[in-house]
């Protein structure tokens, strides 16, 4: 009796039962396998040969029957290569980027060149277009704004804010520029610093070294898990209020709603945070705030085209600077003074001295209105 449960091997459509499957709608590409890879892995000489492409991509491309050798398909990326050998590449279409369509809506740039381009991100957009949300996103946005970005996977989008946290995000606008930013990302060089408003009294700094995976029960959250990957968020203080207070967290990680859950586990969520904060997510007193009190303040990489180290800043918006600002106001009406606490080691400083980095090309003249995770 047959398996219902099994699944057939995927046909390959071909004239010639030892060609590549007929992609003939998608570009060819002929490479020839150099002396010095002879010996090495399938995948390893596609990443060297095509660098503008990420090893992941070319793995699901070779699993896809896209790439043949010697004239025949071949669907697994460990198969070993010698040198002269024959390789033909069929590229595939991100179809989450064909199936979105480009909108006009309004960006604030902050950086731009023929690379990548920097945006300040504010709450309320989405980022990707998902479940209920098909239309109006930033990826929208970005391919009305270079439509050249539509032959760039998920429009250049190589990490994630959350629908209400806002603030700096880097977007790529090369196949190239992609691949070396998502390489920075995952070897942990991009700097990001983010400002957030936090319930309770947070004394001192410190760091949140805990691993996040998807939460037991709720599955539309995230957690602190055994199981989960590793995750680690340093945080300092900038600012004590009555009931809540500013601090600054630097990310070594981007796992899902980090900062959310690192700071929801030390019994300081974010203000206005719904989902992880509870009956305690408000200020007892001040403006209405409905969204989580989190802003992508700093963000610092080296430039994929140039080589430069280059940082880029923004100021929180107007309704989270009300809401801190309401904060500081009642606490000195109350006569109260918090004593700020020294640094210590866990705050690493030194991966924001001046020095180091080059400053974003931002006008400064005009007001500044956030793997691989979302924050």
């Amino acid at each position: 009796m047959k398996n219902p449960q099994k699944k057939k091997a995927p046909t390959l459509v071909s004239t010639d039962d030892k060609g590549l499957a007929d992609y003939s709608a998608n570009p060819r590409i002929a490479l020839s396998v150099p002396v010095d890879c002879s010996g090495q892995r399938l995948d390893q000489v596609l990443a060297r040969l095509l660098p503008q492409h990420s090893r992941s991509r070319l793995q699901n491309w070779v699993r896809d029957g896209r790439v043949s050798v010697a004239s025949e398909v071949v669907v697994e990326p460990r198969r070993k290569l010698w040198a002269g050998e024959t390789l033909e590449v069929a590229e595939a279409p991100d179809e989450r980027t064909e199936s979105s369509a480009p909108e006009d809506i309004p960006l604030l740039l902050v950086f731009e060149d023929e690379h990548i381009l920097v945006l300040d991100k504010p709450a309320g957009l989405v980022v990707h277009p998902g479940c209920g949300n098909w239309t109006g996103t930033l990826l929208n946005a970005l391919l009305h704004h270079a439509p050249q970005l539509d032959k760039v996977p998920r429009a250049g989008i190589v990490h994630r804010l959350d629908k209400d946290t806002s603030g700096l995000m880097v977007v790529a606008k090369t196949l190239e520029a992609q691949t070396d930013l998502v390489r920075q990302l995952q070897a942990r060089t991009v700097k990001r610093c983010y400002q957030a408003l936090v319930r309770g009294l947070v004394d001192r700094s410190g760091t949140v070294d805990a691993p996040i995976g998807r939460h037991p029960t709720q599955r539309t959250k995230m957690a602190v898990v055994n199981t989960g990957k590793p995750a680690r968020t340093h945080y300092r203080v900038l600012d004590s209020f009555l009931v809540c207070t500013l601090i600054e967290c630097a990310l070594e990680t981007g796992r899902t709603h980090q900062i959310r859950v690192h700071m929801t586990s030390v019994g300081h969520p974010l203000v206005g945070d719904e989902a992880y904060g509870g009956a305690v997510n408000r200020v007892p007193r001040g403006p209405e705030f409905s969204r989580q009190a989190l802003h992508a303040c700093r963000l610092a990489l080296v430039h994929p085209g140039t080589g430069k180290a280059m940082l880029w800043r923004s100021t929180v918006p107007d309704d989270m600077a009300t809401l801190i600002e309401t904060q500081r106001q009642e606490t000195a009406e109350h006569g109260l003074q918090f004593e700020r606490y020294e640094e210590d080691d866990d705050w690493q400083q030194d991966d924001w001295r001046d020095d180091d980095w080059q400053e974003g090309d931002d006008d400064d003249d005009s007001p500044d209105d956030d793997d691989l995770g979302e924050q």
